[in-house]
């Protein structure tokens, strides 16, 4: 078997990463601030995104992760009733929800495209939603 570490072309529809981490605070603001003071995070409006590491595939992209807690209770989680959500990044989404489909996940929502990526939400089989994102670097169109 070839190693597929070094193929730069390697377009399997995959999770190639983790590209967040998204928690529910009952203060969201305190909670970055605590942060902030007592573990040196570098906050930004939406929490933090100082995680940074290589594309083990691609040594010279630097991939980030965002760190994000949410107001207790927050939309943005449901159908989910846990009090976490993963943000996984992706390779070649659109195959990826394809291949999700034809196994039987429930897909949320529909692919949406913004100027810094695509994004789609899904539910595993223990009722988390999960946000897969496919960053505009890693776009296989």
């Amino acid at each position: 078997m070839e190693d597929q570490k070094n193929n730069t072309d390697n377009t399997t529809p995959k999770v190639t990463g983790i590209g967040g981490i998204f928690f529910f605070s009952d203060n969201p603001k305190d909670a970055k601030e605590w942060y902030a003071k007592n573990l040196g995070l570098e906050i930004n409006a939406w929490g933090s995104s100082g995680f940074e590491s290589r594309n083990i595939d691609k040594p010279d992209q630097i991939d980030s992760l965002q760190w994000s807690p949410f107001k207790t209770g927050d939309d943005y989680f449901s159908p989910s009733k846990k009090e976490f959500m993963i943000n996984y990044r992706v390779q070649n989404m659109e195959a990826l929800v394809s291949k999700l489909k034809e196994n039987g996940v429930t897909i949320l929502d529909d692919i949406a495209t913004y100027d810094y990526g695509k994004f789609v939400h899904i539910m595993d089989a223990e009722g988390n939603k999960i946000e897969l994102w496919e960053a505009v670097e890693e776009s296989h169109d």
